[in-house]
């Protein structure tokens, strides 16, 4: 006669299906957490937290200057586009004779930030037709310097 087992027998293997199912979804979870987008991180934190006030100072300047500044995109193609930056002062006069940098910045990749000129088209307005490297959401830092002041313009727009 065959022997029989005994009631119960299968208990213990109930505890290692449990404990596989734990080390299968943590070692899913781990893997995912290495090798997946790493998320954005600020170069030299502590230098930019330091200087946090004179950053309120500034924007407070700006502000006080009362400029109206206006950004407009045309896209030209799906990597080229024609940035147009516009100044008019308190009194909605054009502001001429500023230098324009503009820093092209990729908010989710890396490595494709780079800086344009943004020369005088008159009348207050600095522009370009510039190549992009890549489509989708860059973010335009334009910095304008000259006698009557400096402003930064922060614009996001995307290229497609």
């Amino acid at each position: 006669m065959a022997k029989q087992r005994a009631r119960g027998w299968w208990y213990p293997w109930i505890f290692v299906g449990v404990f596989g199912v734990v080390l299968a979804v943590n070692g899913a979870l781990a893997y995912f957490a290495t090798t997946t987008f790493t998320g954005l991180e600020t170069e030299q934190a502590y230098d930019k937290g330091l200087a946090y006030n004179r950053n309120l100072a500034a924007a407070k300047a700006q502000q006080e200057m009362g400029w109206a500044v206006e950004a407009a995109f045309a896209p030209l193609s799906p990597t080229r586009v024609d940035i147009t930056v516009t100044y008019r002062d308190r009194t909605g006069q054009p502001v001429d004779g500023l230098d324009v940098k503009a820093q092209m910045l990729r908010p989710t990749t890396a490595g494709y930030d780079h800086q344009v000129v943004l020369p005088a088209k008159g009348a207050g307005t600095y522009g370009a037709v510039i190549d992009l490297p890549l489509t989708g959401v860059w973010d335009m830092d334009a910095v304008a310097s000259g006698t009557a002041g400096t402003y930064q313009l922060t614009q996001r727009f995307v290229a497609k």
